[in-house]
């Protein structure tokens, strides 16, 4: 039996969903209009969306928003606090100024990186929950949910189809990969999801890590980047210094029951070494780990090793 599937060219990716249902082709078009709505109001590039309403009124005015788009900058906040910065979403300034991923990427001045450290904390973002409203205390502040935003969509998407009947699928948001249920042409019932090596010219897979009903989302510094004067900058930015992490991360891969928890995850976990990501991962119940490095060494967490297949160089 062969899953109803939809693709279609989204949030700067190709977006497939998959599902096996009586009424799949109804329940895709749903789907895909709820993802053109997410895309529409929670979008950081587009001044006409919801999210920008709230950062082009930063130092001036509280927004009121939809339950949905709150409750995401809620779990931003708490998440960018809680982890010393590792995630921000107050990082928009910064992400805006060196624009990597785009046309007019650059290397910005350091004064003008110097510049913004003081536009770009979490605590800054003061939210009312009686009224869902957001307001950014300094002018040019700016919330960007781009590194959790998919996996927010995702598991909405996904909680859709399950209320609908939907036992299972799969919904892909550009690389961020959630299951529903088990396979239907995989053994056993694994979905098998590829990752990619860290070059990734021809998409060439590096292994193999086998789910049932969970997520699947992997975050590198090949995914965006930016060359100048022959030096790579990449577009995971630390926001204690302004400029990309420095680590020796190449990729994190994260496995968990939920979407979002994957790329909090992913975003936080960069900040470590290897090692010192792998201790944490396996201190952290609901969630497993695949890290490979800039020499390409391959680090697994202890819950994962057992479902994680190399293919050979």
């Amino acid at each position: 039996m062969a899953l109803n599937s939809i693709e279609i060219p989204m949030m700067g990716t190709s977006i497939r969903l998959q599902i096996d249902h009586p009424l799949a082709n109804q329940l895709l078009e749903e789907a895909t209009r709820r993802l053109k709505d997410y895309e529409r109001r929670f979008n950081a590039n587009n001044n006409s969306s919801d999210l920008m309403a709230i950062n082009l009124n930063s130092g001036k005015q509280a927004i009121q928003v939809d339950a949905d788009l709150f409750e995401l900058i809620d779990i931003g906040k708490k998440y960018s606090l809680a982890s010393s910065l590792n995630l921000n979403i107050a990082i928009g300034p910064l992400v805006k100024l060196w624009h990597i991923g785009f046309k007019d990427a650059q290397k910005p001045k350091d004064q003008d990186i110097t510049r913004l450290l003081p536009l770009i904390k979490p605590q800054d973002i003061i939210l009312d929950a009686s009224n869902h409203s957001v307001f950014l205390q300094h002018p040019g502040m700016e919330i960007d949910l781009g590194g959790i935003a998919k996996g927010y969509f995702a598991d909405k998407i996904k909680d859709f189809f399950v209320e609908s009947g939907v036992s299972k699928g799969l919904i892909n948001l550009g690389g961020n990969v959630l299951t529903i249920g088990e396979s239907l042409t995989h053994e056993n019932g694994y979905w098998r999801i590829g990752i990619k090596k860290l070059n990734r010219t021809g998409g060439a897979i590096l292994g193999i890590v086998e789910v049932i009903d969970q997520a699947v989302i992997t975050s590198g510094i090949y995914e965006r980047n930016h060359v100048e004067k022959g030096i790579m900058y990449h577009h995971l930015l630390d926001s204690n210094t302004g400029y990309p992490i420095n680590s020796n991360i190449g990729s994190i891969t994260i496995i968990a029951d939920k979407s979002i928890t994957c790329e909090l995850w992913t975003t936080i976990l960069f900040h470590h070494t290897p090692q010192e990501a792998m201790t944490i991962v396996n201190d952290v119940s609901g969630i497993e780990c695949i890290i490979i490095d800039l020499q390409e060494n391959i680090y697994l967490s202890e819950g994962i090793k057992n479902r994680f297949h190399q293919i050979n160089p």
